[in-house]
């Protein structure tokens, strides 16, 4: 398994947000968290982003430890993350905010920077390159050279997802990356995600679209009150009598 969840709790003063919850993410397959409001799953994916640390258990990635870890150091390992609520630079342009994503991966030596040496400059061009590739990946790159602020809501959505990207990591975790989104584009954000995980990317997912989760995960794990209820298939979830009352009657009941 690439990343296992051992028994993790995080508690906020004496409520905890998270209480023992084990899951373990297979390398290159799409694994979705999903669970009622509530229930854990934002807090989970800051825990493993290293945004948090638990109060207690352990995450493991690729069999080393690494729930001490500050983000900085995660991302480096390969470990990228969209957020809830977006978080973007709103005055810089598409291009720049993917350009940000980059500065783990793109090691700036400053001399040749400084003197403006075609090596610089070649290498800066290398970059745009790279990230304009990144906004062709999520379908925004017409807007390559629009501050963020003018963007949709999904268009938005789907450059964090770029800049994400950019980092070229080997686990990305998603916090609903296709809330806000229409149809049409929900379905190619969905076909993107089959196609990094066809290229061996790993993602773990929140989402409270169940189609969408349905129809793109090989393995979910649901949360309910801060515990894991199940993890199995889509099948398996779908059809778990706990399941249905905890969080899809819920969800049925107010459709």
């Amino acid at each position: 398994m690439l990343l296992q969840v051992k028994d993790v709790t995080r508690a906020f003063g004496g409520v905890k947000a998270l209480d023992g919850v084990s899951l373990a993410v297979a390398e290159g397959k799409v694994h979705g968290l999903i669970g009622p409001n509530g229930a854990g799953k934002t807090t989970l994916i800051n825990v493993l982003s290293g945004i948090i640390a638990p109060s207690s258990g352990e995450v493991f990635f690729r069999d080393r430890p690494v729930h001490t870890l500050p983000a900085h150091q995660l991302a480096a390992l390969g470990f990228a993350r969209t957020f809830q609520n977006i978080r973007l630079f709103p005055a810089m342009t598409c291009l720049d905010n993917v350009l940000a994503g980059q500065h783990l991966v793109a090691p700036r030596p400053y001399f040749p920077r400084l003197f403006c040496l075609p090596s610089a400059r070649q290498e800066e061009k290398e970059l745009r390159r790279q990230a304009m590739a990144c906004l062709v990946r999520v379908g925004i790159e017409f807007k390559a050279h629009f501050q963020a602020r003018a963007l949709s809501y999904g268009e938005r959505r789907r450059l964090e997802i770029a800049r994400a990207l950019a980092s070229r990591p080997s686990l990305l975790l998603l916090d609903e990356p296709v809330a806000g989104m229409r149809r049409k584009e929900v379905q190619e954000v969905g076909d993107l995600i089959r196609s990094l995980a066809a290229e061996g990317m790993t993602v773990l997912l929140i989402e409270h679209n169940m189609s969408f989760v349905m129809g793109l995960c090989s393995t979910i794990t649901v949360l309910n009150f801060g515990r894991t209820l199940i993890t199995g298939t889509p099948d398996q979830v779908s059809h778990h009598p706990e399941v249905m009352e905890a969080y899809l009657g819920v969800r049925e009941h107010h459709a």
